[in-house]
């Protein structure tokens, strides 16, 4: 499977393990929190995927994301287009990473739902992480499609 493949692949199978319901028994709010860290763990991979995929052409020996995003990363074009994305906190990459750092935390990322807010309609900003993971997902792909671009022009 080529670099392109394999991060299509891991985006299309984060998006699936959103849409499996949660159910309606005692299981209910763990099998939610399992998707959401699964999906998450998914997008993790997908995002070293996509490294591989946008740095091919420079044959580097590492792709962890870590090494890769941060100050001492590679000076590649892709590369520098990317940690400018991640420093704005704003962004999706930067939002992802955060919650990627949470995920290896012992505390995870999956929150569950207090007994006070089940049943009441949720206002404001705080969005549910599945939800959030969406919109991530779709934000990537958007970026996934410029980066792609500029990286076949080496």
């Amino acid at each position: 499977m080529t670099p392109r493949a394999r991060t299509n692949q891991l985006l299309y199978q984060a998006e699936l393990l959103l849409e499996v319901p949660a159910g309606d028994d005692e299981h209910r709010e763990a099998r939610r929190m399992a998707t959401e860290e699964g999906s998450l763990a998914l997008l993790e991979l997908a995002l070293e995927s996509l490294l591989r995929e946008v740095t091919e052409h420079a044959q580097l020996a590492s792709h962890d994301w870590r090494e890769l995003l941060g100050p001492e990363g590679a000076d590649i074009a892709e590369l520098r287009r990317l940690r400018e994305l991640a420093a704005r906190p704003e962004s999706w990459l930067a939002w992802l990473l955060a919650r990627i750092e949470a995920l290896h935390d012992s505390d995870g990322v999956a929150r569950r739902t207090s007994a006070a807010t089940q049943g009441v309609i949720a206002v404001g900003s705080a969005a549910a992480l599945g939800d959030e993971l969406r919109d991530c997902v779709r934000q990537a792909k958007r970026e996934l499609a410029a980066l792609r671009e500029t990286s076949e022009e080496w």
